[in-house]
């Protein structure tokens, strides 16, 4: 894989609708395209250092994921194939190969769709605090990293800037109205479940993954990316033992030690050292081998 890092597209005469932390977002008219760069963010702050081929890779994977369950919950994408996308496009090949995404417009839904299967990051620190998560109740004495009996739905706030916030189903009823939260709960754990167990059988736990999901028409799919080390939790299920943080392959790592720094978690955010991105890179290509490699 190539050591060279792409921070940010540069696409002129194609529309830019904005920049996330990780992508760049034009918009076609009918459809939008989404580019995947190397940034790399932690604790809502874009980090100046990139990951060689993340965007690549986060990209890989939610193809991946979309492919796999489509038949249980439509998604966005139309196309990774850049020989697929309008003719504008075709002048900036190079920078979009293996990264881009042409998907369907829709209206995103207001709510970060968490599921989660293994105590763990925010959801550890809630339990600990006030023995339950998002209003839901807990068994007492429960460890760091012990899987839960059932797998949960644990929304958030989809936060324009600051931190995401847990909140209760109930509110998701009142952000999105009963049919449509209901609907949100059940797809979640439908994806989540799915994923879990062709994980397992690939060496991985997915202890917990967010979905985003967007309406077109009437009908709800699911948006933005999909089970990537981004927005997951991935554990070695050889290595897994409840008790303790556990060894990640997602960005835990780099937040990890992000939080070994004296760094107060506001912008600018410090850089990365070679070490750290390298050994970043490592857990994210390992994510991707065994989940997609050899398909």
């Amino acid at each position: 894989m190539s050591t060279e890092v792409l921070l940010e597209t540069n696409l002129p005469g194609v529309p830019l609708l904005k920049r996330g932390k990780v992508r760049d977002i034009y918009d076609l008219g009918d459809c939008l395209l989404i580019v995947a760069t190397d940034r790399i963010s932690a604790f809502d702050c874009v980090l100046p250092t990139g990951i060689p081929g993340k965007g690549k890779i986060l990209t890989g994977l939610s193809q991946f994921w979309f492919e796999y369950t489509a038949d249980l919950v439509p998604n966005h994408l139309l196309s990774t194939n850049v020989a697929d996308f309008p003719p504008p496009l075709l002048d900036y090949a190079e920078q979009l190969e293996g990264r881009a995404m042409l998907v369907r417009k829709a209206e995103v839904v207001p709510v970060e769709c968490v599921v989660r299967g293994y105590l763990a990051g925010s959801a550890w620190r809630e339990y600990r605090e006030t023995g339950s998560i998002c209003g839901l109740s807990l068994p007492p004495d429960l460890r760091e990293a012990d899987q839960l009996s059932e797998p949960l739905f644990t929304p958030a706030t989809k936060a324009a800037t600051g931190h995401d916030e847990n909140i209760t189903f109930d509110q998701v009823v009142e952000l999105a109205g009963a049919d449509l939260a209901a609907e949100l709960r059940e797809k979640s754990l439908a994806l989540y479940r799915r994923a879990a167990a062709y994980a397992r059988e690939r060496g991985f736990l997915i202890a917990d993954t967010k979905f985003e999901f967007g309406r077109v028409g009437g009908e709800l799919i699911v948006v933005d990316e999909m089970l990537t080390p981004d927005s997951s939790r991935f554990w070695d299920v050889n290595d897994y033992q409840p008790g303790r943080p556990q060894e990640a392959f997602d960005k835990q790592f780099v937040r990890d030690y992000l939080e070994s720094l004296d760094w107060d978690k506001e912008p600018p955010a410090p850089p990365l050292p070679p070490e750290i991105v390298q050994r970043t890179r490592e857990k994210y290509e390992e994510a991707y081998r065994r989940l997609v490699g050899g398909r």
